[in-house]
């Protein structure tokens, strides 16, 4: 399975438009090789670099299979919890210095059927043992 999207390359800058210095709105993103037994996909994104530790940006499970998540998207599949407690997607929002930020998309064999609100630690708890595929995507913003 492979993540892109055509806002950024791997490695490359995230556009101001998907942070919070922007729209904020979420970047599209391409999922390329969906295993075909995927029932479900888990979406995750953090900052590994956040001065408290890691930050959690966007937490999204049980979304049907697809290949495209348009910019913008509002509710996608099952909303987890992000880091300032709330649903759907943060942007990039550093303090100060560049920051990394993780997309990775998880294909799985089943659906979790889990209640929306949950915590990325709990959503990939649950996800790990249905696994069948992974994908990652890194991007970068500073301020």
């Amino acid at each position: 399975m492979r993540l892109t999207s055509p806002a950024f390359v791997n490695g490359g800058s995230i556009p101001v438009r998907h942070t919070c210095d922007g729209d904020d709105i979420s970047p599209p993103l391409d999922i390329d090789d969906v295993p075909p037994e995927t029932e479900s996909l888990v979406l995750v994104m953090d900052d590994p670099d956040a001065p408290r530790g890691t930050w959690d940006h966007w937490v999204a499970y049980d979304i049907e299979p697809t290949s495209h998540i348009p910019e913008g998207v509002g509710t996608l599949g099952t909303p987890g919890r992000n880091g300032w407690g709330d649903t759907g997607y943060g942007g990039p929002c550093p303090p100060a210095g560049t920051h990394r930020y993780i997309f990775r998309v998880l294909a799985l064999d089943r659906r979790l059927g889990l209640p929306p609100g949950l915590t990325k630690g709990e959503v990939l708890a649950a996800a790990q043992p249905h696994v069948l595929s992974e994908a990652v995507l890194v991007g970068l913003y500073g301020r």
